[in-house]
């Protein structure tokens, strides 16, 4: 080869490889997607990954081992609306006194309050809710047969496919921004969570009309064969069916990862799994070898599985951070709403794995919970026992994508992402409190946790360490332990801002 061109093209690729560089860096810097998976009554041993036995969950299990799972991970209360609350919010809910809601309720959440997705629409992030809401609608007067304000829309998503409460509650339809999908206006919706309305017929009093026996509460309108809790008529070209709900609402989720991949974007997917009613697809019935409550898992397994492919298809799975978690623990054991055989026929599955109780408690079954980070270009597979909980993620990801909080923003979120980006083995706040419905708080602190008596009649102390089940309460000879831990609690009750 001639000499000169040599030179020429050494020449060439020494000023190109500065830029080269450059150009490297700025794909390492890009914004990643990110994806929040959030499960309904999911508890702590249900997966594979956790150490269930009698089921296959081989794509979250597959989630956890290119990324970081966390064995003390924590929903910050033990029922739906109020983790919600705070996940979206970044605020405890018991300080707005947020509980389970209706089908009626009001929007519990503010406008003028930043939301998880406002802040990433500050990012210049496209923003998409799809699945479970139960966080309330409308501003008290809430008509299902108008354009609904406030919705998702009006808090900072742009997209929203939503059901209103929760599979249990009426109305049992779908919305997309803030409209009922499919409403004929000749059949308008009524929803009552007082007295009847309409003629549509009652579990209490048709019970010869079900397809699914109800146990206590859950004897309203029958919708599908079931019967739920509150009152509804109308609607009825916009009424799920229990057993489509999962392939509904995967594919919007996939719908809007396509739709948005070319730009960076925050999807918020709530599941309906694995809560009651548990009516899988009939692909999935039968599909376990712990009976209906392990089908309806696999089939969240399975919806998990096309949101990952999705992602590899559209070549964009490097890049996206996803969080998967709980809202609170299993609810199996309650047998609380529907006959469906789902504690008979567990086979030895025990959804709490080791720990203690149930969804919504103050024991480690009601909130701790699977808590699984994936991040392929950032995050190196690693098990981590750092106490973390999902309040923490507001500003975790503020700090990620560089979104300066104001004093007010997500005032209980606390930055925890050196942890959730394995760089650390403990948050520098090393704490998390935790809240059941009646909004009794529990609190722990590095290896300790505390259960005040004002909650279960004494106080309890447990080094989680050495007793991760909750058996040996060591109070009585801890007082001065207890003294420390009454101390904060009471900080953290008269501080409306603990990140400050």
């Amino acid at each position: 080869m001639n000499t000169s061109i040599i030179k020429s093209f050494l020449s060439f690729f020494l000023l190109a490889s500065p830029f080269l560089k450059i150009e490297a860096k700025n794909v390492k810097q890009e914004k990643p997607n990110i994806i929040v998976i959030l499960a309904d009554d999911l508890g702590y041993g249900d997966l594979v990954c956790y150490g269930g036995t009698k089921l296959e969950t081989p794509n979250i299990d597959r989630l956890a081992a290119n990324g970081i799972r966390f064995t003390s991970g924590y929903a910050p209360a033990g029922t739906s609306t109020p983790s919600r609350y705070s996940l979206l919010t970044g605020q405890y809910a018991w300080r707005k006194k947020v509980s389970i809601l209706p089908g009626t309720a009001p929007m519990s959440i503010s406008q003028k309050s930043l939301t998880l997705a406002g802040m990433m629409h500050q990012a210049g992030y496209a923003t998409g809710c799809v699945g479970k809401w139960h966080l309330g609608l409308g501003d008290g007067k809430l008509d299902y047969n108008k354009l609904v304000k406030p919705s998702p829309n009006d808090i900072g998503f742009d997209y929203s496919f939503i059901f209103p409460a929760t599979n249990d509650r009426t109305p049992c339809v779908y919305m997309e921004n803030g409209k009922v999908v499919g409403l004929d206006s000749n059949d308008p919706i009524q929803v009552s969570y007082g007295k009847p309305v309409g003629n549509w017929p009652t579990g209490l009093e048709h019970p010869e009309l079900l397809t699914l026996k109800y146990k206590q509460g859950h004897d309203q309108t029958i919708v599908n064969g079931v019967s739920r809790i509150g009152y509804m008529t109308g609607g009825t070209n916009a009424l799920w069916k229990d057993e489509d709900m999962t392939d509904v609402l995967t594919g919007k989720a996939v719908n809007y990862i396509r739709q948005n991949a070319q730009k960076p974007f925050f999807l918020y997917f709530a599941t309906h799994s694995i809560h009651e009613p548990r009516i899988p697809n009939p692909r999935f019935k039968g599909s376990s070898e712990c009976g209906v409550y392990g089908d309806v898992i696999q089939e969240l397994d399975w919806s998990v599985g096309e949101i990952l492919k999705t992602l590899e298809e559209m070549k964009i799975r490097k890049n996206t951070l996803i969080v998967f978690l709980s809202d609170n623990g299993s609810a199996v054991r309650f047998e609380f709403g529907y006959k469906d055989g789902g504690l008979e026929n567990l086979n030895g599955h025990e959804p709490a794995g080791v720990l203690k109780d149930d969804k919504n408690s103050l024991y480690e079954g009601g909130t701790r919970t699977p808590f699984i980070v994936s991040w392929p270009v950032r995050i190196k597979p690693a098990v981590s026992d750092a106490p973390v909980g999902f309040i923490d993620l507001f500003a975790s990801f503020a700090k990620l994508l560089n979104v300066n909080l104001q004093e007010g923003d997500a005032p209980d979120s606390r930055n925890a992402l050196p942890v959730l980006l394995g760089k650390a083995t403990k948050t520098k706040h090393n704490e998390v409190l935790i809240q059941n419905d009646g909004g009794k708080l529990a609190i722990r602190i590095g290896d300790w946790k505390f259960i005040p008596k004002e909650s279960y009649g004494k106080d309890e102390l447990y080094n989680l360490r050495n007793d991760i089940s909750e058996k040996l309460n060591v109070a009585e000879g801890n007082s001065e332990i207890v003294k420390n831990f009454r101390r904060r609690l009471e900080v953290i009750r008269n501080t409306p801002n603990v990140r400050k």
